[in-house]
């Protein structure tokens, strides 16, 4: 049994996420802890010197814990009509980033939604607060888009570095079972003359956990084309190395997993956020 913390604010049902947990349910018993919490404090938006009437603000903030009440209930319908064991946390406030890190480190797995988390904050996704959620999290961190349908495909970011070996090696403990699915190694270079970097381990590694894999070195510039590439393939997952340093290079840094994010291209799988 695996335990799953599903992340979400109270404005946004994640129901793709969910459709994802029921998904992983299909192949052995897990346990889901929902962590709800309020949009951004609205304390935080007033000017300074200025005091709200407590009236008006009270109401606003008894409208918040009303949406967290009514995704809480969507919640456990969900898991209860399938016999997922599931958990709510009680804490029903503000965005604490401490507490989601501590939750984490006692999890296997994290998962948001790509384009609803915080969505109401009128900023382009990854926004501020996933992006802290995924830089905190002690565990790794599945991002899933709306959209999301069952996945027939993984798609492996490869650039050689520690991140990257230890994302695929986070995803086959968490994931054996989709370890038969067809997977693409993909090492992504503008630069033709370029190896892919310790090939024969790689293949060594891959060979013994993937029954159907493949590599490929793809010649493009990753930041223009990737995420065109990733869309040709239907029903896929991408696991990527790293959010705050990108999987590919240093100086791409906002190109790789905000990208796949901002444009919600399909489910990554994030295993390393320093």
């Amino acid at each position: 049994m695996k335990k799953i913390l599903l992340l979400c604010d109270g404005d946004n049902f994640p129901s793709g996420a969910i459709r994802f947990i029921r998904q992983m349910r299909e192949t052995e018993p897990i346990y889901v802890k929902g962590m709800f919490f309020t949009p951004v404090d609205t304390l935080e938006m007033i000017p300074v010197g200025f005091i709200p009437v407590s009236g008006p603000y009270a109401k606003l903030k008894e409208n918040e814990h009303a949406l967290v009440s009514q995704s809480q209930k969507k919640f456990a319908e969900a898991f209860e009509n399938v016999g997922i064991k599931y958990d709510i946390h009680p804490y029903e406030a503000d965005w604490n980033v401490d507490l989601f890190q501590k939750e984490s480190r006692f999890s296997d797995l994290v998962v948001i939604s790509e384009e609803l988390f915080c969505n109401n904050m009128m900023e382009l996704q990854p926004n501020y607060f996933m992006k802290e959620a995924l830089k905190a999290s002690e565990c790794p961190v599945m991002v899933v888009p709306e959209k999301f349908k069952f996945i027939e495909r993984i798609a492996i970011a490869y650039d050689g570095k520690k991140e990257s070996m230890h994302a695929i090696k986070q995803f086959v403990y968490l994931f054996p079972n989709l370890a038969d699915l067809p997977t693409e190694i993909v090492h992504v270079r503008e630069k033709t003359s370029d190896d892919i970097p310790d090939r024969d381990l790689l293949r060594e590694y891959s060979f013994s956990h993937f029954q159907a894999q493949y590599t490929s070195k793809l010649h493009f510039d990753p930041k223009k084309y990737f995420t065109s590439w990733l869309e040709e393939k239907k029903n896929v997952l991408l696991i990527a190395g790293s959010f705050s340093r990108s999987s590919f290079s240093n100086n791409m840094r906002k190109s790789f997993a905000e990208q796949i994010i901002s444009e919600h291209t399909c489910p990554i799988f994030i295993a390393h956020f320093s």
